[in-house]
Order: C-alpha cells, then sequence, then structure tokens
C-alpha cells in the first residue's frame, strides 16, 4: 500500500521530516488522530493545547469543552442549492483564518455525536481541511455527547479566536469532480463508485429535496455509511473498516469515488476507508446526486415516470 511520504521521511530522514511537512503539508503523517477520544483530547488540552472546533451551531451556547471556538458546520457548506459545493478557496481560506486556524497547530472537530448521520459533518470538515493541507486532524470519536457522558467539564462562556495569517495549500487530491464522475459513467476513465446514502436513495425511491431526479450512478455500489459505526455513534476499529471494503472489494488499486446527496454521508464513507481503514486514493465526490442530477449525464435506478419526462426532454 502507498505510504504517504512524511512515513517514508521518518523512516529515511528522520531530521528531514519537519521540513517535508512544510514543502508539502498534505501528504505528511497525521499523528494527532483521525480519531481522539474524549479523554485523550480532555489530557492533551493541557499539554498541547490543539484548537478545537465545535461545529453544532446554536447547541454550542448551552455547553461546550472548554476553550473550544465556535465553527457552524454551514460555514464550510455550499449554497442552498448545492450544499456539497466545495467553498471558493479564498472564502474558507477567510474562514480559517478567522477561526484562528494555523497549519501547525494540531486541531479537534466536535460533533453533536447523537446519530451516525451526524458524524457526517465532522468528516466533511475533517476533508475539507486536509484537502487545504492541515496535517495535524481529529474528530472526537462520540463528538459532544460522548464527552458529556464521560462527565468531562463544559463551559458557557464563548472563546474568541485570535485571528491567523494561515495561508492554505488547497490539492485536490480527495475530490472527485462531476466531470471525473461523468468519465467513470461514460467508460472514459475507471473508478469505484460507492453510494454512500440509504438503499431507498440508492434505488431511486427518495431524493434529496435540491435534487432534480432522483437514481444513482450507472455502476454504483451501496455502501450505507452507517456501516462503519459501532453502538449508533462511534466508529469501528481499522480491522474493520478495512474488511467492510474488502467485502465489496474496495481494497484494490482502483480510485475509489464515495458519494451521496451532498457530500455529506458520503463524508463518512470517505472518512472510514481512507483515514480509518488506510485505502489509498479514496476521493470525495462533493457536489454529489444534488449536483450530478442537474446535468443531462446518466443515472441509473431513476423511476420510470421521471425517465420517460427525460426521454421527452432529451428526445431519447
Amino acid at each position: 500500500m502507498f505510504q504517504p511520504r512524511g512515513d517514508v521521511m521518518k523512516i529515511l530522514f528522520p531530521a528531514a521530516l519537519a521540513l517535508a511537512s512544510l514543502v508539502s503539508p498534505a501528504f505528511a503523517q497525521n499523528t494527532f488522530g483521525p480519531l481522539i477520544a474524549p479523554e485523550a483530547l480532555s489530557e492533551k488540552l493541557e499539554a498541547d493545547a490543539p484548537l478545537v472546533l465545535d461545529i453544532r451551531g446554536d447547541a454550542y451556547a448551552e455547553g461546550h469543552i472548554p476553550g473550544a471556538v465556535s465553527a457552524p458546520y454551514a460555514q464550510f457548506r455550499g449554497p442552498a442549492d448545492n450544499p456539497g459545493q466545495v467553498i471558493p478557496e479564498d472564502q474558507l481560506e477567510a474562514t480559517l483564518r478567522g477561526l484562528g486556524v494555523t497549519m501547525d497547530r494540531p486541531l479537534a472537530i466536535v460533533h453533536e455525536g447523537d446519530t451516525d448521520t451526524d458524524f457526517g459533518a465532522a468528516a466533511r470538515v475533517y476533508w475539507t481541511l486536509k484537502s487545504s493541507g492541515l496535517t495535524q486532524l481529529a474528530i472526537v470519536d462520540g463528538g459532544m455527547t460522548a464527552w458529556e457522558a464521560e462527565s468531562l467539564p463544559t463551559s458557557t462562556e464563548g472563546s474568541t479566536p485570535t485571528p491567523s495569517e494561515i495561508d492554505i495549500a488547497w490539492t485536490d487530491k480527495w475530490l472527485a469532480t462531476t466531470d471525473d464522475v461523468a468519465a467513470v459513467v461514460k467508460g472514459e476513465s475507471e473508478a469505484t463508485l460507492v453510494d454512500a446514502r440509504p438503499a431507498s436513495f440508492f434505488e431511486g425511491k427518495q431524493s434529496h429535496g435540491a435534487a432534480e431526479r432522483p437514481g444513482t450512478l450507472p455502476g454504483a455500489q451501496n455502501l450505507t455509511h452507517s456501516e462503519f459505526f459501532k453502538d449508533g455513534t462511534r466508529t469501528v476499529d481499522p480491522e474493520t473498516a478495512r474488511s467492510i471494503s474488502e467485502r465489496l472489494g474496495l481494497a484494490s488499486d482502483r480510485p475509489i469515488v464515495s458519494f451521496c446527496n451532498t457530500g455529506h454521508w458520503a463524508a463518512t464513507d470517505w472518512f472510514a476507508m481512507s483515514e480509518i481503514a488506510g485505502l489509498d486514493n479514496v476521493k470525495l465526490y462533493a457536489d454529489s446526486m444534488v449536483g450530478y442530477s442537474k446535468t443531462d449525464n446518466e443515472m441509473a435506478n431513476v423511476p420510470g415516470l421521471f425517465q420517460n419526462l427525460i426521454n421527452q426532454v432529451t428526445g431519447n
């Protein structure tokens, strides 16, 4: 399996490891995450002073991890008609500066943790930050629910971050675009397409409110995001994540593209396969089916009524 550049440098040239992370931060090793238990984070708050981003929105005011900065999930999402759309780089950079994010400070992401769907928000923020060049990232396993269950301290006092001057280094290494996906559907390139939605969406029985039509990508496999959880909200271990992936034939050299409706559930599948299972070349189709359904590209599992309307419009 491909090893990140940081691992190679650590084995061969220990003295050059820090320099390597500066030259190519997007490929450095993550020694802080990708997951961190509440108790472990509590200990690190004293020792390493990581930045904690609370993405829960209004719930932040009701009680949060002491010192955490409020960073509502909406700041990392696209417009209402295409929520999965990647935020423009200059806008994202301004957001991260306002939150006090820096390249060298470990960063923990806190979600509510009350459902497996909620984890997708943390995974999408993680993916966004990793794609921006940050390397020391972690999601709090079980979120705020797990933190409170362990009777760890909370605060209602807001934290005002010190603005940073971060210059992000965006990479498309973990991104699949609509053009990329359309090329796979047309047979012009190869990738394994993985639909992270519940079966009802995959089968075309349900669709997102912003989607133009129900259905999925032709040739896609259905790997519902909820399979990567135990006890509802805690993620599976690496061995189990690899086993789930291998069961579907995903642990191969072919690129894997995870998608859903808006890149939310798909972020969970991406995180589980890429960060937990350690599979290389896993990509997130950020726009997902809401974005794809607005094109005239071929879809599968489209109900007959919708297909008839499409045929009338396209003349097929």
